[in-house]
């Protein structure tokens, strides 16, 4: 569904992202992990055209995307959660998941979009006409995800989901990522700085450090691999 061929980006004169190169499948979730800084969030936003590449294509569904305005890339059926959520914190939760629907024009179906959010995370139902800015960081998250959702994406694109995050919560969120890809037979691509995070959920990896893959391969399998463990978890 997606793949980036030999991407090169660079913030004015920093390389951030050097010939990057990887692939996304159908019905597929892949993490990328890696330490803060190493350029996870970048990829992300080369995707959505947020950044240009200088070097290298990006293509979807066969269609190469590189150049299109994010609004273009957007309404092909990829969607973003950034990092900090991107929450209009002025705005009710009701608003918020509205913002979420801006492209869609079935109004009906909308309005089960809705539902649905509001059955995978019932307490944004009863913070419905609360203002963003007033929730918990757990239900920040939650709100995220849930705008994204509403949209009915092809492609969700998660950044640092778990970030700042108890425990119980973060669990939580775990859970309902798999069940809402398992249930809505969507690709999905999760940055992650907890690597842990990131493998348990995952079923391929890439591991990005200054803005290269320096490993990838099936996460499953580089959770056992002592020689990653140790490298990459700090974990003997």
């Amino acid at each position: 569904m997606l793949k980036l061929e030999a991407c090169t980006v660079y913030y004015r004169k920093a390389l951030a992202l050097d010939k990057i190169a990887m692939e996304v499948g159908g019905d597929e979730l892949v993490s990328v992990i890696g330490a803060n800084g190493a350029g996870k969030s970048t990829i992300l936003k080369l995707i959505v055209g947020i950044v240009r590449p200088r070097e290298g294509r990006v293509f979807f569904d066969g269609e190469m995307i590189q150049g299109m305005t994010p609004y273009k890339i957007v309404s092909k059926g990829i969607a973003l959660c950034p990092e900090d959520g991107g929450l209009a914190p002025e705005m009710t939760v009701l608003e918020n998941l509205e913002m979420g629907a801006y492209l869609r024009r079935d109004r009906e179906k909308v309005k089960l979009s809705f539902e649905e959010v509001f059955h995978i995370f019932p307490v944004l139902r009863k913070r419905m006409y609360q203002l963003a800015g007033t929730l918990s960081g757990g239900e920040r998250k939650m709100l995220a995800l849930g705008r994204a959702l509403v949209f009915e994406p092809r492609l969700l694109m998660l950044d640092e989901p778990s970030q700042g995050l108890a425990p119980l919560v973060k669990k939580e969120i775990i859970l309902q990522v798999k069940q809402i890809k398992a249930r809505k037979k969507l690709s999905c691509i999760l940055v992650e700085q907890e690597s842990t995070f990131g493998l348990k959920i995952s079923q391929r990896c890439y591991v990005l450090a200054n803005g290269r893959f320096v490993l990838s391969g099936n996460s499953e399998e580089l959770l056992k691999d002592d020689s990653f463990r140790h490298a990459y978890m700090g974990i003997d």
